[in-house]
């Protein structure tokens, strides 16, 4: 018998509003029951697709979903990638952890940095290896830029300023998505590309870099994007304006291991802050201040108390619906960038929870079900977990209320714990709690103060992907 061929996650999507991809950051909800809440109707649409179809294999497509192509052509007429032609490119290059440690210990002779870094129990030949793996992929790129006639400039990130960004037709960056990430947090102006290159693939994925083959294939990927052989990607970002007494305190840098992570530096913007609060006007309908924070979220918006075991009470309003009282672990907003991030991880089922749940549909319904078939649980929960990403280009943010506490027996009085918006107001009611940027900056908020997170065309990131690059790609909301 010739199996039907069916787009099951498609049908799943549809009912459930909600979108998912592969795996980035290494994070999750704090809760082991979490992922049990947050599977009903989407997985009972699931295995009915399951039932109806039992010879059933899935089709996937290359084909993008409606909102896909509507939100995916936004790229500025003057700008086609054929006229694409930088004379001037700034490279950001992260600072290697055997950098680092020579900065901090400058008097230290060779040697006696070894022995120093193997008395705190670092590997200091594996730490100078990736060192030199990084240092050769930086002088790659920017000696192919060099030689195809472009002007370089080659800084980390100290002297990643305005009059640098400024100054450069395209930004490319040599090291992974930390760095990425903080190339992006500069750029307000959408014409400006960012293009990333893995400067050690081997240690880390690098989800927003060019694929990994072209961190040894740096020529070919120069001469694709000199060649205007790519498509523009707009990368949607998350604004985010505070509306209170007490939202011009200087933000906090999290990152103490500042390696690892991309860093802002509060004193490379303060100028920038300043002219924000002094410009700003007063909001009309309340007297408060009014202020639209100078960083965008690529990935995500956080917020929520900064103690994890603290309850977080916050009021809560999608797109136009009436606020809504909520206690939880706080709130994440994401793009479809940051889908593939933090939120993936908050909201994916696990292999033992599908299992699980198959065996209790087998149970209560009679339907025969090979709940002990490693290889079927394991893809119906891959089919569930991809239904978690969406475009980076879309134009609308997923939402994600973490260990929701639910007293009202009302379904009209709670949110879904997991949805879609074009815009989030949140007001909180919290005592310590902060508003983060993607993992890095955070800014107080804490009871009264509102938040208003939206997506804006003119806020995209410009990013390129090269031609033949395409793999299956497909978003399934």
């Amino acid at each position: 018998m010739k199996p039907e061929y069916f787009v099951l996650s498609r049908v799943c999507a549809c009912r459930s509003g909600l979108v998912c991809g592969p795996p980035g950051r290494t994070s999750g909800c704090s809760s082991s029951r979490s992922p049990l809440l947050y599977s009903g109707a989407m997985t009972m649409n699931l295995l009915k697709s399951v039932f109806t179809h039992r010879n059933a294999k899935i089709l996937k497509t290359a084909m993008m979903c409606d909102c896909h192509r509507g939100c995916a052509m936004v790229s500025s007429p003057h700008l086609d990638p054929a006229a694409f032609k930088p004379q001037k490119v700034l490279i950001l290059t992260k600072l290697s952890r055997y950098e680092f440690e020579r900065r901090r210990h400058p008097e230290l002779t060779e040697k006696e940095l070894e022995k120093c870094l193997r008395l705190r129990g670092s590997d200091y030949n594996n730490l100078l290896y990736h060192h030199y793996i990084h240092k050769g992929v930086e002088n790659t790129v920017n000696s192919v830029f060099t030689a195809a006639g472009i002007e370089t400039r080659v800084v980390y990130r100290f002297d990643y300023t305005d009059p640098n960004i400024e100054w450069a037709d395209a930004i490319v960056t040599t090291g992974g998505d930390g760095t990425f990430l903080l190339a992006a947090s500069r750029i307000l102006d959408r014409n400006k590309p960012l293009i990333g290159f893995n400067s050690d693939p081997t240690r880390s994925k690098g989800q927003l870099c060019l694929p990994q083959k072209y961190s040894v294939e740096v020529q070919e990927a120069v001469d694709k994007l000199l060649k205007g052989k790519f498509r523009w990607t707009f990368r949607r970002r998350i604004r985010v304006t505070l509306i209170g007494d007490d939202i011009f305190k200087p933000p906090v840098e999290l990152h103490n291991q500042q390696l690892q992570y991309h860093e802002y530096r509060y004193l490379d913007m303060e100028p920038q802050l300043r002219n924000v609060q002094e410009d700003m006007p007063p909001c009309s309908e309340t007297g408060m201040a009014r202020r639209v924070l100078p960083v965008l979220a690529l990935n995500e918006v956080f917020i929520g108390e900064c103690v994890s075991a603290r309850v977080s009470y916050l009021e809560l309003s999608m797109d136009s619906m009436s606020p809504i009282k909520q206690k939880c672990s706080g709130l994440i907003a994401s793009t479809g960038t940051g889908s593939t991030s933090w939120t993936y991880n908050v909201n994916k089922l696990t292999e033992q929870n599908m299992e699980e749940i198959l065996t209790i549909v087998k149970e209560e319904t009679g339907y025969k079900i090979r709940d002990t078939d490693e290889k079927f649980v394991s893809k119906i929960t891959e089919i569930f977990n991809e239904m978690l990403i969406t475009s980076p280009e879309a134009p609308r943010m997923v939402y994600t209320i973490r260990d929701q506490l639910v007293s009202s027996p009302l379904r009209s009085e709670c949110i879904k714990p997991r949805g879609v918006a074009k815009s989030i107001g949140v007001r909180s009611r919290c005592f310590d709690a902060s508003l983060v940027i993607d993992g890095g900056l955070s800014f107080t908020f804490n009871d009264g103060t509102r938040a208003l997170l939206e997506i804006h065309d003119e806020d995209a990131l410009r990013t390129v992907t090269l031609h033949g690059d395409v793999t299956e790609v497909v978003f399934k909301h």
